[in-house]
């Protein structure tokens, strides 16, 4: 009688190992699952923050065209308003402008 009770408390004992064994793995695999988480978001922000940083640079391009263009249109008011002829004012002739055929109206044909 007493090999019987031994063997249903080692039964037990061998149970109780067995589920702790499981737990441990179920622990481990949500460790495991979540740094697999942690770092498909560390990508998904280091994505980001190259795709804000090329906006970031277009944005500064797209500024400084901007500037130039709007500095350009002031030099042309300013001319305007001296009345100076902003299209020799730096320099190109008219045969330079049509490309050493004289008036743009009356350019040669080939």
């Amino acid at each position: 009688m007493q090999a019987v009770k031994d063997k249903i408390n080692e039964m037990g004992a061998l149970r109780k190992v067995k589920e702790e064994a499981r737990a441990e793995e179920r622990a481990e695999k949500e460790i495991a699952k979540a740094r697999v988480d942690v770092a498909h978001e560390v990508r998904l922000a280091k994505e980001a923050e190259a795709a804000m940083s090329l906006h970031v640079a277009m944005a500064g391009e797209i500024a400084r065209s901007g500037d130039k263009a709007a500095h350009e249109h002031e030099i042309k008011a300013m001319h305007t308003a001296n009345g100076t002829n902003t299209t020799h004012e730096h320099g190109a002739s008219p045969a330079e402008m049509a490309g050493a055929g004289g008036h743009p109206a009356y350019k040669r044909m080939p």
